[in-house]
């Protein structure tokens, strides 16, 4: 992109710097193409602009070069044209097109179309041509400065000695490794997965964990799921099961989107532009609702739910910490409406229970968010019971909550990794829609659909206008 250019220094023009100049004489900007659309004689606005002429004459100059080449007024000239003059007044710029500089003559279109009425195609290119080389990588490195400000960290070469490889799968563990395979394949839906849903998939029908023990039946303890950690680690290093089907949210990676060069960024920026809109699905409810969920091996179920309602999701991962409290209770505030409903969902156990309790009491009492209805969503006791969920797991003693959960359901707990993907959304779309008003909803979805069809027709316009660019970088 071509660096702004410095024009020279240009008088005041007065009055007497304005003559009549024959139309003949004037020859439009070749570059006047690289801003601006084509004026076509048939456009209506020119007709009339022509008959504005015939009837009131031009009544603001067109500004040319000392050398007759237009730089303001080419649509003015066409309507003369039509109006059949054949002299229009014409103030002249001290500049000769045959001196300057491409540049500096794109620059003085832009400086002298200012306050024409454009389309959006023609005012993304005079943006184009306005970029300051120099001042755009300032504000990029800017930019990129703040969104990660990493120090200089020390480091040490780690010495590595011998070589350690992974066994393959034996086939004692054939029976247990094509059933984690079927459970996968029957969630590809659901990728990627945690090794906790698998584990609780393989409780529903417990395979051999070794084929020739009749008493290695998979079960819920520490030796089963470590068994099944260790195979899934095989099983990917070997390519029995792509990588892309397991996942480790709670250990996440940081990357930073970078291109080979300016042009790919720009080609995927245009193939994205506008296309990342979502309406606020949410702004005439009634009520603010926000989403908590326990455990982060549940994010990708839950979010996909939250999505379609443009809900917020808080990941408290156990209790949730106090700075997740605050943003909630100011999201609260900004959206202006009365009540606070929070669709709580966390496993079946001591702590899951006192959860849902804290969290509510905390919003109530550290926030004062009086009005507020916690829901609990998932898990139950009655939906422990109606899905027949499998437990093998006991409370733990050490839990503050031990003696009243155990006084009101027994020992007996479950995780919310138990409950099938599918489930586990359908209970939360029911939650969702028992909150909502679904007559507004719907209202914001037809109007979503009005935006789209807007924002399609804005994307290609500004397509055609970076048309140019895409075509020298392809």
């Amino acid at each position: 992109m071509a660096a702004a250019v410095k024009t020279r220094k240009r008088p005041t023009v007065r009055p007497e710097f304005v003559r009549l100049v024959s139309l003949s004489r004037i020859i439009p900007c070749p570059e006047n193409k690289q801003l601006y659309r084509l004026v076509d004689p048939r456009d209506p606005d020119i007709q009339a602009l022509a008959e504005s002429i015939r009837e009131h004459g031009v009544r603001e100059p067109l500004v040319i070069t000392e050398d007759g080449y237009l730089l303001s007024g080419h649509r003015r000239r066409v309507a003369a044209k039509l109006a059949g003059l054949t002299r229009v007044p014409c103030r002249i710029e001290p500049i000769r097109y045959g001196e300057a500089s491409t540049d500096e003559i794109v620059q003085l279109l832009r400086e002298h179309n200012r306050q024409r009425v454009k389309s959006l195609d023609e005012m993304l290119r005079e943006e184009v041509v306005s970029a300051d080389p120099d001042l755009a990588h300032v504000r990029l490195l800017e930019h990129r400065r703040d969104r990660s400000d990493m120090s200089d960290r020390p480091s040490s070469t780690v010495e590595m000695s011998g070589r350690k490889g992974r066994k393959r799968i034996s086939e004692q563990k054939r029976a247990m490794t094509e059933a984690v395979m079927a459970a996968i394949g029957e969630r590809r839906e659901y990728w990627p997965l945690s090794d906790r849903q698998i584990h609780y998939v393989l409780l529903n029908d417990p395979p051999l964990r070794n084929v020739t023990r009749p008493d290695s039946r998979y079960a819920n303890d520490r030796a089963s799921y470590g068994d099944l950690c260790d195979l899934l680690t095989r099983a990917r290093l070997t390519g029995e099961i792509v990588w892309r089907a397991i996942g480790d949210e709670t250990r996440p990676t940081t990357q930073w989107r970078c291109h080979a060069h300016a042009q790919a960024f720009i080609h995927e920026q245009v193939d994205e532009l506008f296309r990342n809109y979502a309406r606020d699905l949410q702004r005439t409810q009634p009520n603010h609702i926000e989403i908590v969920a326990e455990k982060l091996t549940v994010r990708n179920i839950v979010e996909r739910v939250a999505s379609r309602f443009c809900l917020p999701v808080t990941i408290g991962r156990g209790y949730c910490s106090i700075t997740p409290r605050y943003d909630m209770a100011q999201r609260f505030r900004r959206s202006g409406k009365e009540r606070l409903i929070v669709l709580i969902l966390s496993d079946f156990d001591p702590d899951g229970e006192a959860i849902a309790e804290s969290f509510a009491r905390s919003m109530r009492d550290d926030f004062d968010v009086v009005e507020l209805v916690p829901v609990k969503v998932a898990l139950t006791a009655e939906q422990v019971t109606r899905l027949g969920l499998r437990s093998g797991m006991q409370a733990k003693r050490g839990s503050a909550q031990y003696r009243k959960f155990a006084r009101q359901h027994g020992t007996n707990v479950y995780e919310l990794e138990a409950v099938p993907p599918d489930v586990l959304q359908q209970l939360l779309t029911e939650a969702i829609d028992a909150v909502l008003d679904v007559e507004a909803l719907n209202g914001e979805i037809d109007a979503e659909k009005k935006d789209a069809a807007f924002l399609e027709e804005a994307r290609q316009r500004a397509c055609l206008a970076l048309g140019e660019m895409r075509g020298e970088i392809t």
